[in-house]
């Protein structure tokens, strides 16, 4: 990872850890953790949690997803989208801490409409999940994985073209949510649901045609 990446991450987590300790003593014993799909609050943690969880999730998804490249045994595939990869820890960890920061601010303003305020950073984080995808390699960790996409480059391949470009169509979408706020949720969670449950039976009946070519290949 270039060093700049490494040096935004690392800031962006040292920094949610800092305001969770400077801030802790002068939060309210709960604070608001969870809020409906009209923007309301509908659930509240202790505040060490509230202040720590993400910081804490955060740091342990970066250190997993470093650790991802070492121990996959296709890991020479990994290696050439390795600057999308390191892009999209980037873009992730960047979007944990908006959520982080949303979250500490509706503690000072109950009426924050915090899905509304959700929406933009999810629309980019699925958008360069889309952009991420199309530079994927097959391996066993990252990516689209079915068992179909696993066993042939070439149904990896198109799975995934078909798939970065339908991601980023999600993002897009889920942008209008902030347009309607009543239907957000639905912008949000049934392009997602819809793209994964397509892509999975996509790679399946791409395998099944890879197959058939090769069948006809080897009888003529």
């Amino acid at each position: 990872m270039k060093e700049y990446k490494q040096i935004i991450i690392a800031l962006l987590i040292m920094s949610s850890f800092l305001i969770s300790m400077y801030l802790y003593p002068y939060m309210s014993e709960q604070m608001p953790t969870h809020w409906n799909a009209q923007g309301q609050i509908d659930g509240y943690m202790h505040k060490f949690w509230a202040l720590f969880m993400i910081p804490l999730i955060s740091s342990a998804s970066v250190l997993l997803f470093y650790f991802i490249p070492k121990i996959d045994p296709l890991k020479k595939n990994i290696a050439k989208f390795k600057s999308h990869y390191d892009g999209f820890i980037v873009i992730f960890t960047a979007y944990m801490f908006y959520i982080y920061v949303l979250t500490v601010i509706a503690n000072f303003k109950p009426n924050l409409n915090f899905t509304k305020l959700m929406i933009p950073a999810f629309g980019v984080l699925i958008f360069y999940t889309g952009s991420f995808l199309k530079s994927a390699k097959r391996n066993w960790f990252i990516g689209i994985r079915t068992p179909w996409t696993l066993s042939h480059d070439k149904v990896w391949e198109k799975t995934h073209s078909v798939g970065g470009l339908l991601f980023k169509l999600s993002g897009i979408i889920s942008l209008f949510g902030i347009l309607f706020e009543k239907y957000a949720v639905l912008f949000i969670m049934v392009p997602i649901m819809s793209v994964s449950v397509f892509l999975i039976v996509y790679s399946f009946v791409l395998y099944q045609r890879v197959n058939k070519e090769k069948i006809k290949k080897k009888k003529s």
